[in-house]
């Protein structure tokens, strides 16, 4: 079974983002992760058991982390679903870098190449390589709700008055913090966290909090610590937990961004993306996956009786 879309009734207002779905409360959302799959700003396939790794690992980190801020959750009533405090969105997406990486042209290691070293709030030394370790964990925030991202600094977020001073003290020095916290658990069970986003909001009180999600495959990028080494010395990239395949398989069979009509993901594919979802959350709680088996749609209807509105 795979879970496309929902459409609970009396949850409150529906929003569908490219993954979730979202039921807006008066003082709380409800999230549902669905296991589409989603690239070129269009839904490419359905994978099995994505929406509960992605809110599982969620709920692991947010465990984890909550001494460091407090996050909006309330509850898990669901393996897919969280339901969170709701607070006013701050519209900056705080991308935290351990690494020098990247081949998007936003990306730390392509601004490198072409000469930049500054990176708004720290600025790089010469002679470094793809891959890297940087000589700290850097944060490259950029806008969220705009068109397209646009990069940002401090300077920028406090110039445009997109943050207050107290407030991006606490949202960066929380962002760096978690970031440390995530690297730590990761290295234990052979991971490298690599590069990560959070997203932050404020409740009706102005209490800063952590949202949305945390250090899932989706937001967040994974190497394998055992084999990082050798490959970086053999010129290679490092061993990580690559979605990608799937993405480059559309591209090179057709035109996603003109064709009305998409051919299928191959099957085989598809079982290997879920294994690889199955296989990361694994590798990072330490646990064994519980898979869910029945109608998904009519169990999370159940357990969102007491929700409902």
């Amino acid at each position: 079974m795979v879970l496309e879309k929902t459409d609970f009734k009396n949850l409150g207002e529906k929003y569908t983002g490219k993954v979730r779905d979202v039921y807006n409360q008066k003082d709380r959302v409800i999230m549902v992760s669905t296991d589409r799959y989603s690239a070129f700003d269009r839904n490419l396939a359905l994978i099995p058991c994505k929406g509960q790794v992605l809110t599982q690992v969620s709920k692991f980190w947010f465990e984890n982390t909550k001494d460091i801020i407090k996050n909006h959750v309330i509850d898990f009533p669901d393996p897919n679903v969280v339901v969170g405090k709701k607070c006013t969105v701050i519209p900056v997406e705080m991308v935290v870098r351990g690494y020098i990486s990247g081949v998007t042209g936003t990306s730390t290691w392509t601004l490198y190449q072409k000469g930049e070293r500054n990176f708004g709030d720290i600025v790089l030394p010469e002679g470094m390589h793809k891959n890297q370790k940087l000589p700290k964990p850097i944060i490259t925030p950029t806008t969220k709700f705009e068109a397209h991202d646009r990069p940002l600094t401090s300077k920028i977020i406090l110039d445009e008055k997109i943050m207050t001073p107290e407030i991006w003290q606490k949202v960066s020095d929380a962002a760096l913090k978690l970031f440390a916290r995530g690297q730590e658990i990761a290295l234990k069970q052979g991971l490298i966290l690599v590069d990560t986003k959070y997203e932050f909001g404020l409740t009706p009180e102005g209490e800063v909090m952590l949202i949305d999600e945390i250090h899932t495959p989706d937001s967040s990028r994974y190497w394998q610590t055992d084999s990082y080494q050798e490959r970086i010395d053999k010129g290679e990239e490092p061993q990580n937990f690559d979605k990608e395949f799937l993405r480059l398989w559309f591209k090179a069979n057709c035109d996603p961004y003109k064709d009305k009509v998409m051919p299928p993901a191959p099957p085989e594919m598809v079982t290997e993306l879920s294994r690889r979802y199955v296989q990361i959350y694994e590798q990072i709680t330490g646990e064994k996956f519980k898979t869910e088996t029945g109608d998904i749609l009519k169990r999370i209807e159940n357990n969102l009786q007491s929700y409902k509105i």
